[in-house]
């Protein structure tokens, strides 16, 4: 992927993802131009919903005082439970222009942080409800998720576990690779969460979002090679080996778990951890790795 003139493009005609700008304006919901220098942030956001076609309806309508400059599909559709998908990337508000999607929010020493960030929504309900059956999960809109998509998690700003839906393998590589589009052409700095900079009203994209390992690796300052420096490979020693986004039994999954005999890269080793490149890079428990 890669940026012209404040539009993401895709130079892949092949990719199953459909980039779509049917929807920009630059006349409207925007506080203009960045200032020099600027942006240097990318928010991170879940849209509360299931489909792309809500988060763009909400944020352009008129009357909701809120917009983005980008929208992740590949989710669920609200009116299946087979689980449709969406693989569609709507871009809303140019990367050159404000978008209104931090609201009241600040982060060191910065208050307002519209105005030095880029906004990207991701396609996903967030928190969940376990309903009296004990093994039907609800959005707070009524549509169910599948149990193998849900994560008992402990928000960063919150004290107890909730119930949250997973975000698809394919949504943390494409956020992945707009974040490295960004970087390529801003002074991109910080990737924050929306619960970060406003953490006593937002979830947002919540504890079932890699956020440490997106950082990891965008803004990761070591050179390629040594990011990726191949420590060998190692085979799956048994069903399901989970991968998580930090070396820790409490970090977030990151992707589908991996099977026995899966055959795997080590580029970290880190107390009892193994950094592994798959079709993502997580972290596994070396005990489990030969």
């Amino acid at each position: 992927m890669k940026i012209k003139d404040g539009k993401l493009l895709q130079l892949d005609a092949g990719d199953s993802w459909k980039l779509s700008t049917e929807h920009m304006s630059s006349e409207h919901k925007t506080s203009g131009p960045f200032q020099s220098g600027l942006p240097d942030t990318i928010v991170i956001h879940y849209t509360a919903g299931t489909t792309v076609d809500g988060a763009v309806g909400t944020l352009t309508n008129p009357s909701v005082k809120a917009s983005a400059h980008i929208v992740v599909g590949y989710q669920f559709a609200s009116n299946s439970e087979t689980m449709e998908k969406d693989r569609v990337i709507e871009q809303l508000v140019p990367f050159d222009l404000i978008a209104w999607h931090a609201g009241k929010s600040s982060y060191g020493e910065r208050s307002g942080l519209n105005k030095y960030s880029i906004g990207i929504e991701i396609v996903n309900p967030g928190f969940l409800k376990l309903m009296e059956d004990g093994k039907t999960y609800q959005t707070e809109y009524g549509q169910k998720v599948p149990q193998e998509h849900v994560a008992k998690l402990k928000h960063r700003n919150e004290s107890f576990d909730r119930y949250w839906q997973t975000y698809t393998d394919e949504q943390l590589k494409i956020v992945e690779e707009i974040c490295l589009a960004l970087k390529a052409h801003f002074p991109i700095k910080y990737i924050l969460g929306h619960e970060e900079i406003a953490p006593t009203r937002k979830l947002d994209p919540g504890p079932a979002y890699p956020l440490e390992l997106l950082r990891s690796r965008v803004l990761d300052l070591r050179s390629n090679d040594d990011h990726h420096h191949h420590y060998g490979t190692g085979v799956v020693s048994v069903n399901n080996l989970n991968i998580r986004s930090e070396g820790s039994m409490v970090a977030p999954k990151v992707a589908r778990p991996l099977a026995k005999d899966a055959v795997v890269e080590i580029v970290e080793e880190k107390d009892g951890w193994y950094r592994v490149k798959t079709e993502i890079e997580g972290w596994v428990s070396a005990n489990y790795i030969k």
